[in-house]
């Protein structure tokens, strides 16, 4: 899953997480970090977190608007209150002010595990000036996330905005494998073509930041200037390369073609076959019932899952719904054993005894071979059983509790 860089165009919305929810974000953003560190190590949690697809399921997963730009915010504030200090990971900035703490928080980080603190001030401030400054797309940057290890690998995760397209775009980087900030740092720029834009990060560009230099060093700053206003006939843009990307709809509601219904289909059968036999004695648990393992189907794939397996993030918002009621609303009571049985597996594991957390595992497992074989309801029907039984889960969304279902009158 390692890559450079990558982005995400995402509609420009999300609104302020109810405190309900975000609390809940908070603990379910840790305890998922926390099973990824524990199964695969702390750079592969930073390998998936500059991963747009993986990212976007993660937040989607965890109830936040499934496509939206308030992802992004959410999901860096989730970590940056809820990653446990034994994980030896912090998370620095975040959206607007927060941004700007980033050299003193970095210093902070610096001073209390012997890292050289305004070097990685420095790589931060690279990466921001060249995806607002270096690569010009017509998005300002608005939000800085810098989560940095103990040993000094960080994945940067930053978002600008676009006003008049009502579009924000994400971008992220990883120090992994990035031999330059201003030679094709990115593995991709992922998005829809806005049309010529200015990229000297492209190699193509190499002789254009040479002779941009040279310029600078032979007339000077006004000399520089006043040659730039002469050359008023811009060049014939190079040819893009057509690269991978992920883009994000409009629409607000889940809707079919949103959804790889196989894999949908095989989370659903393997929670119901082998949910049985690996969650026997969390099924004694009361709450902890058929529709919570379901849920835990969908988490072990954002754990164990391959990059190939998040082309579809809005089936990732099919475990615990959203704020706004899209899909439907969210199941706390849901979450909350969610919460509790990834807890308990994690926590046991630490102490040696891996059963539970082999156990999520093995529902990933099964969901792979099934999908491949397993039928199931349509994502319309899915949606519909949710709605309607939301009142017994718990249901609660930005507009307030799920009330029952009118009754019947008796004929």
């Amino acid at each position: 899953m390692a890559r450079r860089a990558g982005s995400a165009d995402l509609p420009l919305h999300g609104g302020r997480v109810p405190a309900w929810l975000g609390e809940r974000m908070t603990r379910l953003g840790a305890v998922i970090s926390e099973a990824i560190v524990l199964e695969y190590g702390r750079d592969e949690l930073l390998r998936r977190l500059a991963h747009p697809f993986w990212f976007q399921s993660l937040g989607a997963v965890m109830g936040m608007d499934w496509h939206s730009s308030g992802i992004t915010t959410s999901v860096i504030g989730a970590l940056k209150r809820g990653l446990p200090r034994e994980l030896g990971l912090t998370v620095c900035g975040g959206r607007g002010r927060h941004s700007r703490k980033i050299p003193a928080e970095l210093a902070a980080v610096g001073d209390r595990v012997g890292l050289d603190g305004a070097a990685l001030g420095n790589a931060s401030r690279l990466v921001a000036k060249v995806d607002s400054a270096a690569v010009q797309d017509g998005f300002d940057l608005y939000l800085h996330g810098f989560i940095v290890a103990d040993d000094g690998h960080w994945v940067v995760v930053q978002q600008g905005m676009n006003g008049d397209r009502r579009q924000a775009r994400r971008y992220h980087w990883l120090s992994e494998g990035l031999e330059s900030f201003v030679d094709a740092p990115h593995a991709a720029i992922e998005g829809r073509g806005q049309g010529a834009i200015v990229n000297l990060t492209d190699r193509r560009a190499a002789a254009s930041r040479h002779a941009q230099l040279e310029l600078l060093r032979d007339l000077g700053p006004d000399g520089l200037a006043r040659e730039a206003a002469r050359l008023t006939a811009p060049a014939k843009p190079a040819p893009q390369p057509l690269l991978p990307h992920l883009v994000m709809p409009d629409h607000h509601d889940v809707r079919p073609d949103d959804v790889v219904t196989r894999r949908l289909h095989g989370a659903l059968a393997a929670a119901a076959e082998q949910g049985p036999k690996d969650f026997a004695d969390l099924l004694l648990v009361p709450g902890v019932g058929a529709r919570t393992v379901r849920t835990l189907a969908m988490v072990a794939e954002v754990v164990h899952g391959a990059p190939c397996r998040f082309s579809d993030p809005a089936r990732f918002s099919l475990a615990l719904g959203g704020k706004d009621r899209h899909p439907f609303p969210v199941p706390t009571k849901v979450y909350d054993q969610t919460i509790q049985v990834l807890k308990t597996a994690v926590t046991k594991a630490k102490l040696g005894d891996d059963e539970r957390l082999s156990a999520i595992k093995r529902l990933d497992d099964q969901a792979r071979l099934l999908e491949r074989r397993a039928g199931g309801p349509s994502v319309e029907a899915y949606i519909a059983e949710e709605n309607a039984r939301s009142h017994d889960y718990g249901g609660r969304s930005i507009f307030g509790w799920e009330q029952p279902p009118p009754r019947e009158e008796a004929g």
